[in-house]
């Protein structure tokens, strides 16, 4: 079956994602700190909100998963 080799590829990237996201600490705070302040109180998170620090820490992860391409 082909559909198993995209499971099995899925499942790859998926292990190596802890390891990229430690790379990247430093986006991923600012990403994390964005969410928090604009969500105090009764706020609720919308589309777009932090889209800057989403977009830098997605480059990070990016740039870090074509480093360690296997």
């Amino acid at each position: 079956m082909s559909g198993q080799g995209v499971w099995l590829r899925a499942r790859e990237r998926l292990r190596r994602f802890p390891e990229l996201l430690t790379g990247c600490r430093d986006q991923a705070a600012a990403y994390g700190r964005c969410v928090a302040a604009t969500t105090t109180g009764q706020a609720e998170v919308r589309r777009d909100m932090c889209a800057q620090e989403f977009e830098a820490l997605r480059r990070c992860i990016r740039q870090a998963a074509k480093k360690t391409v296997k």
